[in-house]
């Protein structure tokens, strides 16, 4: 590392640290809303709240420009209010905010008595996701994408690191075959599946074909685990619902087809709980070809 790049590291860690200092002070609904306000005002300013508009007109075709540009400021709120609230998720993890209830036929996993794969959106406050399961024995290892900065990578990481007990892991071939040995030892996995995955297999999702990550959908049928969806979504005063939708995935002996099906069901359900709340989903980010 050049000694310019660890100056640079260093003043955006330190930033990073005052910022941190400041919403940790503040209480939690209140920087909820202040973080959150402030996006809304801002975050339309920057190019991609262009390409959050030009996402959802093709998604909702039926819908208005101005409507579109409404949804997308109240897209941005809720990613303000993500940002104000992971500087207090110890509080959030000890509170009663987050009810995750679990059906019967997900229920084995997720209270952490047998594997499976737990797939979710980045929609409401995904950081939130895991901690019910987490409460109730669901212990996932996860794999997550580096911040360019390690100093402030690894401070994210320590914040993360407790709602994913099996362990954090960089994104890579050695962080996919680690989740692999979990699985296989009848540990679990959790997952955020909704993003553009470059050399994914390309499925429907809001009426285009979106390139998405087979990951999830082949482990599940290599290893015959469960392939479960967990959706969030974001109620009033900080407080927030997760539920699950098992994956059919099914073995028809044709195992690409049947990996295409499965990751195309999956992303049958983020679109179906999307659409539900449009507003607390990523729609600035590259989605589709």
């Amino acid at each position: 590392m050049s000694l310019i790049r660890k100056i640079k590291y260093h003043i955006e860690f330190a930033v990073y640290l005052f910022i941190e200092f400041i919403f940790g002070a503040i209480p939690l609904e209140a920087v909820s809303t202040f973080s959150g306000k402030g996006w809304r005002l801002f975050a339309p300013l920057s190019s991609r709240h262009q390409r959050a508009i030009d996402n959802l007109r093709a998604a909702f075709p039926e819908w208005s420009r101005a409507h579109c540009d409404a949804v997308a400021r109240d897209m941005w709120e809720n990613l303000g209010r993500n940002f104000g609230e992971f500087f207090h998720l110890d509080e959030i993890y000890a509170s009663d905010r987050v009810d995750a209830t679990a059906t019967s036929d997900v229920s084995s996993v997720l209270h952490g008595k047998a594997p499976g794969i737990a797939c979710a959106a980045h929609q409401s406050n995904w950081e939130v996701t895991s901690m019910g399961p987490v409460k109730a024995g669901f212990r996932p290892v996860s794999i997550y994408r580096r911040m360019s900065n390690p100093y402030v990578d690894a401070r994210v990481l320590k914040a993360r690191a407790p709602y994913y007990p099996g362990g954090l892991m960089p994104k890579g071939a050695a962080a996919g075959a680690r989740a692999l040995r979990s699985l296989k030892k009848g540990g679990e996995l959790a997952i955020l599946a909704d993003l553009r995955d470059s050399v994914g297999v390309a499925v429907p999702f809001f009426g285009r074909l979106a390139p998405s990550t087979p990951f999830p959908a082949r482990a599940a049928l290599i290893l015959g685990v469960p392939l479960i969806a967990v959706l969030n979504e974001r109620l009033p005063g900080v407080r927030f619902k997760i539920t699950f939708e098992k994956i059919d995935v099914r073995d028809t002996g044709d195992t690409e087809a049947d990996v295409v099906a499965a990751t195309a069901a999956l992303q049958a359900v983020f679109e179906r709980s999307i659409r539900a709340h449009p507003e607390q989903w990523m729609w600035a980010h590259r989605r589709w070809d």
